[in-house]
């Protein structure tokens, strides 16, 4: 089976000198590994905005990876932002994360996230990747220092992404979502 879907990875920090590129740089690694994710990094400190081209990027997505720091025990604003300039584009289509941050690892803006998404219609995925005090989980060159650790929690990450992404691309085909 041929088969393979397209996974936005939507990072969320817009800060001047964010930690959020060292993240998505492994991330977008391990994802590019699977052999059924075509990868789409969207990072949202690089696009324009009002988000003509968010939009169009998650809309023609089969499924999203939100990269995310916590902001005060949240989320960043301009995600909200994001989130909320969009229409249907998330509908019937599965979200996973990947957060960082100090003690909770990102672990309280998921959960402030899973909310905002089934608003939007969104599936959100069980599995997270999370970095509690990210800055000492990688080395000076960007690896995390436990790799095989988070390599496998991103492959089952990864792995339930795509079982939704597989589900909801075939629903979303039967019939319009909502009908």
């Amino acid at each position: 089976m041929s088969e393979r879907f397209r996974i936005a990875v939507l990072v969320a920090s817009v800060r001047k000198g964010r930690f959020a590129p060292v993240v998505a740089d492994w991330f977008t690694g391990q994802a590019a590994l699977h052999p059924k994710i075509v990868v789409d990094l969207v990072d949202l400190a690089q696009l324009p905005f009002p988000g003509a081209e968010l939009s169009a990027r998650l809309g023609a997505a089969d499924g999203l990876v939100i990269l995310t720091p916590e902001y005060n025990h949240s989320f960043p604003g301009p995600l909200k932002t994001a989130l909320d300039s969009i229409g249907t584009e998330l509908r019937g289509k599965p979200v996973a994360f990947v957060s960082y941050g100090g003690l909770s690892g990102g672990l309280r803006a998921v959960e402030a996230l899973r909310v905002v998404l089934a608003e939007l219609h969104a599936v959100t995925v069980r599995e997270t990747v999370s970095f509690h005090g990210a800055g000492a989980q990688f080395t000076p060159d960007g690896e995390p220092k436990d790799a095989k650790a988070v390599n496998d929690a991103a492959a089952v990450l990864l792995g339930q992404l795509v079982w939704w992404a597989r589900a909801l691309r075939a629903a979303r085909a039967e019939h319009a979502y909502g009908t």
